[in-house]
């Protein structure tokens, strides 16, 4: 969430900078509120300040005190619906990008910064993870239809420790290597922890919602690692924290109706490990070079393709003021799949879930930075392991890191 003194301050740069994004914001209505919602605070305090001195003159106290009573109880209640109006209309308004984001439309303007590795050439015509799968029997689409409907799959045998395989890898290398403290976490939340976040109310069609209780099924583990330390006030030395967690997420992928349809890349139900940061504001940027390198070095490692883009204003993230997407090679798809994208979310996530730190003892504390980047996402990993490290024979060798992890070197 923006703060609102911010954009009450700087309103044409809030909103040049929504437009750069291509987004709507209320921004008009946000400052004629905070107008009206000041002027009605300096009157109840005009208002409460003749009362105290109403109660000290006997004749005509009763009379006037009980006049001013109902005035300032309607003044109070007028307050808050404004308040409640503007948290209303604030969620609504996206972070402001940093000066060094590309101005663009959409992900056709993202710009590569630089690229790893050269995509793998075949002396065969490569086959789809699809067809892959259902020739070596370890992906069933048939069965995950019948049991769940459209976009959903059954991993079987070798192709389920596959994907075992790669979040245990992925996890092990963030924790035991990149220094990342691992956290497993609730798959449904409270609305609250949604919106800060940055999915509510923006994305609600996109998330699956037990409207009984109110709860909301995560769609990323960024949600819940948001809001590990709500309305908590950090200590300097506390800082920073790197935190990992897998999960299975949910999506309802509302808005890609009709798009990649074929194979497993768009699912309602997947799974990720995330990292998440919370830190220093100065240290933010370089944080988020650093979260990208260990995004980087898990590709390295299984020997993937991939290339970094900067995202440009009309891609980036609601919540992100810097964002960096890793997309790798899949050759039986003929495209590059993002599997992971690297936010730098400036105070943004952190005033919403109230999360500070004091920089010193006796300093005021002040709103910490987020960060979060999958490490990686599935299954668009499993799709390039599969398509890269096929065989002539129609089999895939199994990535020297995983094969410990496998027990096998080839799924055939």
């Amino acid at each position: 969430m923006l703060d609102l003194k911010f954009i009450r301050e700087n309103p044409e740069l809030v909103k040049k900078a929504i437009e750069n994004r291509h987004d709507s914001a209320p921004i008009d209505e946000i400052l004629r509120l905070d107008i009206e919602r000041r002027q009605g605070i300096i009157k109840l305090d005009n208002l409460r300040q003749e009362r105290k001195s109403v109660s000290k003159d006997r004749e005509q106290a009763p009379e006037r005190g009980r006049a001013l009573r109902v005035e300032i109880q309607t003044l109070e209640e007028t307050a808050k619906k404004l308040d409640e109006r503007l948290s209303e209309l604030l969620l609504q308004v996206p972070n402001i990008p940093q000066a060094d984001v590309p101005i663009g439309k959409d992900d056709n303007e993202n710009v590569t910064i630089r690229t790893w590795g050269e995509p793998k050439k075949f002396d065969f015509k490569p086959l789809p993870h699809w067809t892959l799968g259902e020739n070596l029997k370890i992906i069933d689409f048939e069965r995950g239809v019948k049991l769940s409907g459209t976009r959903f799959y059954v991993l079987n045998g070798l192709g389920a420790r596959l994907q075992r395989s790669l979040i245990t890898f992925f996890l092990e290398l963030h924790i035991d290597k990149q220094g990342y403290q691992e956290r497993y976490l609730p798959y449904m939340v409270k609305r609250e922890c949604v919106e800060a976040s940055g999915q509510l109310p923006k994305f609600a069609e996109n998330i699956y919602h037990d409207a009984e209780e109110d709860y909301w099924f995560i769609g990323t583990s960024e949600i819940t690692l948001t809001n590990l330390h709500r309305d908590e006030i950090l200590a300097k030395e506390d800082l920073p924290k790197h935190y990992c967690a897998y999960s299975a997420c949910f999506r309802r992928e509302k808005m890609s109706a009709g798009k990649d349809t074929r194979g497993i890349k768009r699912g309602h139900q997947f799974d990720k490990v995330e990292m998440y940061k919370f830190v220093e504001p100065e240290t933010s940027n370089d944080e988020l070079e650093k979260l990208t390198h260990d995004a980087e070095e898990v590709c390295q490692q299984l020997g993937l393709a991939y290339r970094i883009r900067k995202i440009c204003t009309g891609d980036i993230g609601f919540a992100s003021t810097k964002s960096y997407d890793i997309d790798v090679w899949a050759p039986g798809c003929e495209e590059w799949l993002e599997v992971s994208s690297c936010s730098n979310c400036g105070d943004f996530q952190a005033r919403r879930a109230n999360v500070r730190y004091r920089p010193a003892p006796d300093a005021k504390p002040q709103f910490v930075h987020t960060l979060n980047g999958s490490g990686l996402a599935l299954p668009r990993i499993m799709i390039a392991v599969m398509e890269n490290y096929q065989q002539p024979d129609g089999a895939i060798a199994v990535p020297e890191v995983l094969q410990d992890f496998m027990g096998v070197k080839v799924i055939r």
